[in-house]
């Protein structure tokens, strides 16, 4: 398995689009959010953010098969970087590809104050992940809704 990354421009945003629907349906199926969930973003929600100067997207490539996407957010004033969202095909989870990928950004990027993310605390497979590759609690949980609250990680470089 050989994982790489792709940097994605505007003319791939159909693409992405779909990539991100497929990947986040089943979440949007459960928690019905079609406010924040990516699988509920339209297309023209996808061009205003690839449009920002902070936000880099890249195609999570496995033997050059787009399989997932990921996005970085720089956030500036803060001397951090975001990811959010980061999405593999249904039918790649659970191979460590996600593991390589956040390997990859971190070779890629070097904000100063680390990394920041957050996730759906019921998503016990999401958390037990960003957990086992250096990413902490920060103790901020936003309530959604029954059964849906969202957890902050952090990840200070080595």
């Amino acid at each position: 398995m050989f994982i790489s990354l792709e940097k994605a421009t505007l003319k791939d945003i159909n693409e992405i689009h779909e990539i991100q629907v497929l990947t986040f349906k089943s979440l949007l199926e459960k928690y019905k959010d079609y406010y924040m969930s990516p699988g509920a973003e339209t297309i023209e929600q996808l061009i205003i953010k690839m449009n920002q100067n902070t936000t880099d997207y890249y195609f999570i490539k496995e033997n050059s098969k787009a399989v997932g996407i990921i996005r970085i957010c720089k956030l500036i004033e803060k001397e951090q970087c975001k990811i959010s969202p980061i999405g593999i095909l249904p039918e790649y989870q659970n191979k460590g590809i996600a593991q390589n990928v956040f390997l990859l950004i971190e070779k890629m990027y070097s904000p100063k104050n680390g990394w920041v993310l957050d996730t759906i605390l019921e998503e016990h497979a999401n958390c037990y992940l960003y957990e086992k590759i250096g990413y902490v609690k920060t103790g901020k949980i936003d309530f959604i809704k029954p059964g849906m609250n969202i957890v902050y990680y952090e990840k200070k470089n080595a």
